[in-house]
Parts: structure tokens; C-alpha cells; sequence
């Protein structure tokens, strides 16, 4: 089965490398993106770019793919299985959860010359970067590419509420299945309250499973993509 794999803020698709390889091994077929503006070249991307290349992807596959979104691209994810419904055999949502209706796609940090740039270590310190030594973070901050600032304060629009029944897996890496139906119990995840076919799974990792774990990592994958 075909495995999109979005990484999320300042990723390319080297990011998915040996998460990735694994899957392969595994028998899947893995389609790491690297998105417009987020390793191409394309400093003036926006959200609708990104979104339009994960759709070409999705389009592409010889059968309905398995669309894993990571940290904020959780949001481009459902954001194609609202354009895809039909298209889609699962999503999966890693670290992250799908902005509702209106809202800014990832606003989190300051926008300086055209784009946001990866603000360091300090807003990450503690679950988040925990399993990442220091060899780590200086590879992953050398490698950081800036978002567009085109994508960052891009306007989610969801319009199809056929995406309600896509099935959604819930990878749940620096916080616990638990904390996380009680977000959703509580209404801060609007978009999750209505999935019909929602199951949470624990990853014991940080923020960063494809590099932390990679191996864990691409056998869950392959585990959502065998029940898919």
C-alpha cells in the first residue's frame, strides 16, 4: 500500500529517510513529500501549493494511499481527505491535530523576512525534544528550512463533511492517548469530536518519531497500512 508521508514545520522529505527504508522492508510503499517551499526552492509557496501537491500524490496512487500528516501538516492531511474523501483509506495524524475551519494553518512563530524560520530548542524543551541528544539538534536546526510565510498564515478551508468518515488513526508520540481524549472530550479539537472511525495508539518518543524512532515509527505505519 501506498504510505504518503507530510513531514511538518521546516522538514523536507529527507526527513522520512529511514522511516521510509523500513517501510519498504516491511512491504509498503512509502512517498515521502517534500513540499513547495519546504525544500524546493519556492520561498513564495503557500498553503493552497502545498496543499495542491499532496493532492497530485494522493491522485497519483495506484489505490487509495494511507496520508500520514505530521506535527502541523495533521492539518494538510485532513485537509486532503476533505478534498479526497472518497480517495483516502486512512489518515494518520502524528503529534499534531487538524486546524478547524478558518483558522490560521501554523501561525506559531515569528515571521521574519517572508518566512518562519525554526526558532530553536527553548519552545521545545521538555517531551517534545526530550529523546533528541545534542548530535540531533544541531542536525535537525542546520537542516531547519524556513516556511513560507504564504503556508504559515495560510486560511484552512474545509468544505466537505464526507471527510467525517474518512477513518483516523491518532499516533500519540509526547502526550498520551488519554490527554488526548480528554482534549477532545472537552471540544479543543473540534474537527476530531465528529470522526466516526477514530483509534488513538501510544508512541513512547518525542515530538520527532522519525528520527528518535524510526524503526517503531515505520512498523506502526505499516501496522495502520496492513489494517487499511
Amino acid at each position: 500500500m501506498d504510505i504518503l508521508l507530510i513531514g511538518g514545520l521546516w522538514l523536507d522529505g529527507s526527513a522520512w529517510d529511514e522511516v521510509a527504508a523500513e517501510s519498504r522492508a516491511l512491504g509498503h510503499r512509502p512517498v515521502p513529500l517534500t513540499l513547495p517551499g519546504q525544500g524546493d526552492g519556492a520561498p513564495s509557496a503557500t498553503l493552497d501549493d502545498q496543499l495542491a501537491a499532496v493532492l497530485a500524490a494522493v491522485d497519483a496512487a495506484a489505490e487509495r494511499p494511507v496520508v500520514v500528516g505530521h506535527s502541523a501538516a495533521c492539518t494538510l492531511a485532513w485537509l486532503a481527505a476533505d478534498a479526497r474523501p472518497e480517495r483516502i483509506a486512512r489518515v494518520v495524524l502524528v503529534g499534531g491535530f487538524p486546524a478547524a475551519d478558518g483558522r490560521p494553518y501554523a501561525d506559531f512563530f515569528e515571521i521574519r523576512d517572508g518566512a518562519m524560520p525554526f526558532p530553536g530548542w527553548a519552545p521545545f524543551e521538555g517531551p517534545d525534544a526530550a529523546d533528541l541528544d545534542e548530535a540531533a539538534r544541531r542536525r535537525f536546526a542546520s537542516r531547519a528550512i524556513p516556511v513560507p510565510a504564504g503556508v504559515a498564515t495560510g486560511v484552512v478551508r474545509l468544505t466537505d463533511e464526507r471527510r467525517f468518515g474518512v477513518p483516523v488513526t491518532l499516533v500519540c508520540p509526547e502526550y498520551t492517548p488519554a490527554q488526548a481524549r480528554g482534549w477532545i472530550d472537552a471540544g479543543e479539537i473540534p474537527e476530531l469530536t465528529r470522526v466516526e472511525r477514530l483509534e488513538m495508539v501510544d508512541l513512547d518518543s518525542g515530538h520527532w518519531p522519525m528520527f528518535s524512532r524510526p524503526r517503531e515509527f515505520a512498523r506502526l505505519l505499516a501496522e495502520v497500512a496492513d489494517a487499511a
